[in-house]
């Protein structure tokens, strides 16, 4: 990974904390020969826990193709990644279909809510199926942050866009995931519901002890996070800290975005 020394930060880093996710040497490719894509070249980096951090780039830098390695939706041509401690490249389908069950939540721009269930069932679906119930002290307090009180017996089509993206929210956090994906989850909401949720995720991060990583190409959506980290030619080249919506926009200028 190279990285320049100019970048902009509004206040100090805050101190290392344990990682929460790990890649080491990844690159990912797809095709061969005079075809084949280099999405990834020899990527390090590192998550850490209970920050948010967001994964900015213009199109066809790696930044979905890096979200998707991190969260085990994709495997890496080479290298590892880490979730926590656990190596996932050495894990079976199986075992990496459990960890990502058990231990990663993920928010889609696509809501992904079941249409024949409620927006209470929709929440506690992931733990229904894992076997297990979720602590439902810390599902109301998800509920009662993202605003959803008065909608938990709404199904998703009686649901404003920005309501269901709140549910998908709320169900990613409802098992108390290690770690949280979000892949442009603002990406079909209006402003003001894309503010809402971005809230949520940065209250997630700061009251719950979560961890969230999202890729975004807003500049408004990655001012909520703690440290943005900027791709090119699927190498990350650059990270910003305390970031505001300017210095991000000035930035992804730079990168002809």
């Amino acid at each position: 990974m190279t990285s320049t020394t100019t970048t902009t930060t509004t206040t100090t880093a805050g101190p290392r904390t344990m990682a929460a996710a790990r890649a080491v040497g990844v690159t990912k490719s797809y095709g061969a020969g005079d075809a084949g894509v280099l999405a990834l070249d020899n990527v390090d980096v590192t998550i850490e826990a209970g920050r948010f951090t967001a994964i900015m780039g213009p199109s066809g830098s790696g930044k979905s193709t890096l979200l998707h390695v991190l969260a085990g939706l994709d495997r890496p041509t080479s290298g590892e990644i880490f979730i926590g401690d656990a190596d996932v490249t050495a894990m079976s389908d199986k075992q990496l279909t459990l960890l990502r069950r058990d231990r990663i939540g993920f928010i889609f721009q696509a809501f992904n809510l079941l249409p024949t269930l409620t927006a209470a069932e929709n929440i506690a679906l992931p733990s229904k199926i894992a076997g297990r119930r979720p602590d439902p002290l810390w599902v109301q307090s998800i509920v009662e942050t993202v605003g959803l009180g008065g909608r938990l017996s709404h199904r998703p089509s009686e649901l404003s866009g920005g309501q269901q993206q709140r549910v998908a929210a709320a169900r990613a956090l409802a098992g108390k995931p290690d770690i949280v994906f979000a892949d442009e989850p603002t990406g079909a909401l209006d402003s003001r519901s894309g503010e809402e949720l971005l809230r949520f995720l940065q209250h997630a991060v700061r009251e719950m002890d979560q961890t969230v990583v999202m890729v975004t190409h807003d500049p408004a959506a990655a001012a909520h996070a703690d440290r943005v980290l900027f791709l090119s030619d699927g190498d990350i080249v650059d990270e910003m800290h305390h970031p505001t919506s300017d210095e991000v926009l000035e930035y992804m200028k730079k990168l002809g975005a």
